[in-house]
């Protein structure tokens, strides 16, 4: 009997088949990470382009009209081919400072997403009596192609901010 063990431990035909069943599921869900990472990663970068193609767009004009918030906000839609939008949401928010330079909400139009809370104080810094500001939040539900079983979706939010480049103020009609 104690020969078949000796003759068992000398044996090493097999252990880098063993070593590489071992293995394989580890690098596997390493690289199917790195798949999603690499994915969330973009679909960022898509987000805040997303932000400043709508704001950008808007703070175009003097004025706007439903029409055209309609118009920019299906081209920061856009800014997510060739992936899907589902799961995209707006706040767009035109703001103008009073003579003592407190912010004071013009119009705002919000969709698929809960309004920014906050917009009237991260605008204090941008400040100017007489002057405005157009900001422009983002919202982006990412849902991991093979890491699902950890985490279903995580949320992306990007806010840009803009000047209206014909006048202080972009006013709705």
């Amino acid at each position: 009997m104690s020969g078949i063990f000796k003759r068992f431990w000398r044996e090493s035909d097999a252990v880098a088949a063993i070593e590489a069943a071992l293995i394989f599921p580890l690098l596997l869900a390493m690289l199917l990470g790195v798949f999603d990472m690499g994915n969330a990663i973009l679909m960022n970068q898509k987000t805040i382009r997303a932000s400043q193609v709508t704001a950008d767009l808007i703070s175009r004009n003097r004025s706007v009209d439903a029409a055209i918030v309609s118009e920019a906000v299906e081209a920061g839609r856009l800014a997510f081919a060739p992936r899907s939008s589902e799961g995209y949401g707006y706040d767009i928010v035109s703001i103008r400072f009073d003579a003592a330079g407190s912010p004071q909400i013009v119009w705002r139009e919000t969709d698929g997403m809960v309004p920014m809370a906050s917009v009237l104080n991260d605008v204090m810094a941008l400040s100017e009596p007489g002057n405005g500001v157009l900001v422009v939040g983002v919202e982006y539900e990412f849902h991991p192609t093979f890491a699902g079983f950890i985490m279903n979706t995580f949320l992306m939010r990007e806010i840009a901010f803009a000047r209206g480049r014909k006048s202080p103020v972009v006013a709705y009609e």
